[in-house]
């Protein structure tokens, strides 16, 4: 079991006054119930319930009664209700419709049990005509590991000691970016993880890659209304991967046959899995974000690990100096992608890229990113200043004079000029502080 970040959202959420069931979202295999279990080391007593398994799935055929569910569920579980702080953990609780009505009643009625759920894309699978307990549980997205709780896995203490201090040596560049790299590489789900760490050899991984990958694919099953969309949400799914980090168009996506329609429907259900994530296009440059639904998305997936897995591009990183050379540079986009949606714990956290409002300019920030009152741009590209003009543009437009650049070089803090002139304050941040950028930014804005 590995520290995550989560427990300490957890422990918040444990203190809360007026607390609410919480249910985690996020893909299978981003280590949602072993989460749990450490969590639970808190408390004095702990039931775990598995709606996979019948005794626990039958226990809630009849949850009107709230109170002779609770003595239900302690008798079967040989539990104490003298124990002061119980907590309680629904585990894949999409299999029963009727334990996820009941969390309505653990919000209403009983105060004194901690309750946290977890399934796998709730809105799709339970009936349409189920009325979900909205205003009644809250939620927490888990995603991959961050690169500091891989380094936290690693005991790579001194390492997370100087990222966290944003006071980078130069004696330590050089490890930190061969750190990221190998990170990069793996991805960050628990279990590949665990498993570099034990064995140190990257081919040992493609076993638990594929085993991974099957489980998904067999998952799609569960949520797809029929057989013809269960076979559309599998091509779509076994396509993105080699599509990340690109602009997608719906019709005929990755060379099908299927239409707009289909295609949309299915990224948009895989979408609710948190497996990947559709990145609409902004063309203002300033808050709010008006995203611009009728121009392509880009389509980013929700571990790199499995993107270089499925597109075999393991070796080619590990040969490369960098992952922002030309031929990994949509890597370099994808990691990008997952370290910033990790900035944020809700399941609906959105990221958006910039184009300018000419539709004959080639023009393109890869993100953008609200600070406060502020919307900045952000683009990973390796290279001197002068090639960030999709950057200079961006900046040309904008009320402020703020700019950020990912990339695999040191960090700095320079005064540029936009081709037209006008002056502002470029941020270089070396992919591994990109878990700092808002402590950064606070610093130099």
């Amino acid at each position: 079991m590995f520290y995550r970040k989560y427990l300490k959202d957890l422990e918040l959420w444990s203190d809360k006054e007026g607390r609410k069931p919480l249910i985690l979202r996020g893909a299978r295999q981003t280590g949602k119930t072993t989460l749990v279990k450490m969590f639970a080391k808190q408390f004095d007593q702990f039931i775990n319930l598995n709606l996979e398994k019948k005794e626990d799935n039958n226990l809630f055929d009849d949850s009107n009664n709230i109170h002779k569910l609770i003595d239900a569920i302690f008798f079967i579980k040989n539990a104490s209700k003298q124990r002061k702080r119980t907590l309680l953990f629904i585990d894949e609780i999409q299999n029963n419709v009727n334990a996820v009505n009941s969390l309505r009643y653990f919000y209403e009625e009983i105060i004194d049990i901690w309750v946290i759920a977890a399934g796998s894309l709730l809105e799709s699978l339970i009936d349409r005509n189920f009325t979900f307990p909205v205003g009644r549980v809250e939620y927490l997205a888990i995603r991959p590991f961050t690169f500091e709780e891989f380094l936290i896995a690693k005991n790579e203490n001194n390492a997370i000691e100087i990222i966290k201090s944003n006071d980078i040596p130069d004696y330590a560049h050089s490890k930190l970016n061969d750190l990221f790299k190998t990170y990069t590489i793996i991805g960050g789900l628990p279990e590949i993880i665990s498993n570099y760490i034990k064995y140190n050899d990257f081919n040992q991984l493609k076993k638990v890659f594929e085993n991974m990958l099957i489980s998904y694919f067999d998952d799609i099953e569960k949520y797809a209304k029929n057989n013809k969309q269960a076979l559309i949400i599998k091509s779509v799914l076994q396509l993105s991967f080699k599509h990340a980090s690109k602009r997608i168009t719906f019709e005929k996506f990755g060379h099908t046959n299927y239409g707009s329609r289909e295609i949309s429907e299915a990224l948009r259900l895989l979408e609710k899995t948190l497996l990947l994530s559709l990145v609409n296009p902004c063309t203002k440059t300033r808050l709010p974000i008006e995203e611009k639904l009728r121009m392509s998305p880009k389509l980013f997936l929700f571990d790199t690990g499995l993107v270089n897995h499925v597109s075999s591009l393991q070796k080619q990183l590990f040969l490369s100096d960098n992952i922002d050379d030309n031929q990994t540079g949509l890597i370099a986009e994808q990691i990008t992608a997952q370290q910033l949606l990790a900035l944020n714990d809700s399941p609906i956290a959105k990221l958006n890229f910039w184009v300018p409002k000419t539709k004959t300019s080639q023009a393109e920030v890869d993100f953008v990113h609200i600070y406060e009152d502020l919307l900045l741009p952000i683009e990973v590209k390796a290279g001197a200043t002068g090639r960030l003009r999709s950057l200079f543009r961006f900046v040309d437009e904008s009320p402020h004079n703020f700019a950020i650049r990912i990339y695999s070089g040191k960090f700095s803090v320079e005064d540029a000029n936009t081709i037209k002139g006008k002056q502002f304050k470029l941020i270089n941040l070396p992919f591994y502080l990109t878990s700092q950028l808002n402590k950064v930014i606070s610093k130099n804005i």
